[in-house]
């Protein structure tokens, strides 16, 4: 890349150091500038329109620069700019959040912890797993399973818990003491003949075998997504999350859910847990708390757990935990008025009227020759890109099929998710169905483009 010396490419390739980016490609390529969005559309630097059918990394759910949010936000900051949540301090926002979190969450759960994002909230999670097993007098209870592809942070325990390989390799990771299991992935691992259900009873099967060889007096809990957001929005095969439940409560392990990505409608409730009648010892949530307009996580506690925690800390003499900026003022406020908007919108019906024409949309593409599964629930979908439809096969990784289906769709101006053999969708609650017919054809541009370079290579 030729960029201008002190030209914003410049510098960013100067300064900036990006995440999930290879360091030495964007040295030479540079970056995508946003310069600024409205609604669920974006515009980069040179001017281009895109639509994003992503909100952002998940998480813009009510689209961009919103005047509503940025006047809660700047009203806050005049009241009370900055407020922590240590030994006994507390806020109005912060207190009204959690109130309301409660409300809306499943009944079990009885108190929320608020933290900075979601690596922080999951994290957060593992550290109140091992404390409260140290609480009931079962400190060898220490070993924590989640699912392979599923995606739980990027803090060194969270990334230990995710199941996915890139993200341990060289970096000494995963830590000691964190399991993975199947990643409930029907489609591409479902055997010939198989029905979900029995796939299901399999995959259950495997996790009570890797229990039972671990020995049940050391495995402290289970993590999983509801959807596998990062994974490509992959959905459970049906009864998969009954017959998993089942081991979990036949082994005292307890069960924390991971809504970052799914929580407030995604899934055309207003929980995943919802969704698939999970019922969590813990919840973590992120992302559409605060629609994206600042930081802001909670870790929601059923009250068993809470209690030993109660206990554990009065043995102690301390609760000695604890982020600078946790139930910060601002974010508060700001998620709270998100919440108001939510509620306003009846964002459930909303999500599940936008993902019915979501589904429509993808559908036209059900026969296209790369396109061997389309899976949606709520208003998030995947689907899966195939070198044969008959045999499901993926295409060559070389060939990074997928990525040049998301390049493709930039080039059209749409912004999509590439994962794996996968494309992802999750829009705004705020798109329009207007929209959700261009996001189709601009889609179909790329598919077709992409198609024509490889075929069924």
């Amino acid at each position: 890349m030729n960029a201008k010396p002190n030209s914003l490419a410049a510098r960013d390739i100067e300064y900036l150091m990006h995440p999930h980016t290879n360091l030495q490609l964007h040295r030479e390529v540079g970056p995508n500038l946003v310069d600024h969005g409205g609604g669920v559309w974006i515009t980069d630097g040179d001017g281009n329109e895109l639509l994003d059918a992503m909100s952002g990394l998940w998480c813009a759910s009510l689209g961009y620069s919103s005047e509503r949010l940025a006047r809660a936000a700047f009203e806050q900051m005049q009241k009370l700019s900055y407020g922590h949540l240590y030994r006994h301090q507390s806020n109005e926002p912060a207190i009204e959040l959690a109130e309301k979190l409660l409300e809306i969450a499943p009944s079990s759960m009885s108190k929320v912890h608020f933290q900075n994002s979601g690596s922080e909230a999951n994290d957060v999670a593992i550290k109140l797993i091992w404390y409260y097993h140290n609480a009931i007098g079962k400190p060898e209870k220490r070993k924590i399973i989640s699912r392979i592809g599923a995606y739980h942070g990027s803090s060194v325990a969270t990334v230990s818990l995710t199941g996915k390989p890139d993200m341990h390799a060289r970096f000494n990771l995963p830590l000691d003491g964190f399991l993975h299991t199947d990643c409930a992935y029907y489609f591409r691992e479902g055997e010939p003949g198989e029905s979900e259900e029995d796939y299901a009873t399999r995959l259950a099967e495997n996790l009570d075998r890797l229990i039972e060889d671990e020995g049940p007096e050391t495995v402290a809990a289970f993590f999983a997504e509801p959807v596998l957001g990062s994974a490509g929005a992959i959905s459970p095969p049906a009864t998969y999350f009954e017959k998993v439940q089942a081991v979990l409560k036949k082994h005292e392990v307890l069960f924390v859910v991971d809504e970052v990505i799914t929580g407030f409608g995604r899934t055309g409730d207003m929980w995943g847990s919802e969704t698939f009648a999970l019922q969590p010892d813990m919840m973590t949530c992120a992302k559409a708390l605060s629609a994206a307009a600042l930081p802001i996580s909670a870790v929601m506690i059923s009250d068993h757990v809470y209690e030993a925690l109660v206990t554990q800390s009065e043995e102690l003499g301390s609760y000695a935990h604890g982020h600078t900026y946790a139930g910060h003022p601002v974010s508060a406020a700001v998620a709270l008025e998100v919440q108001k908007i939510y509620e306003e919108m009846d964002v459930v019906s909303v999500a599940r009227r936008l993902g019915t024409v979501l589904e429509q949309t993808l559908e036209q593409f059900a026969d296209h020759p790369m396109v061997g599964d389309i899976d949606r629930t709520g208003l998030m979908a995947g689907m899966e890109l195939v070198a044969d439809r008959e045999k499901r096969a993926p295409f060559a990784d070389e060939l990074k099929v997928p990525m040049r289906v998301r390049e493709a769709a930039e080039d059209n101006g749409l912004i999509i998710k590439s994962i794996g053999s996968r494309i992802a969708f999750a829009p705004a609650f705020v798109t329009s169905e207007d929209e959700l017919g261009e996001l189709g054809r601009r889609l179909g541009k790329a598919l077709d483009t992409v198609y024509a370079e490889v075929g069924g290579a």
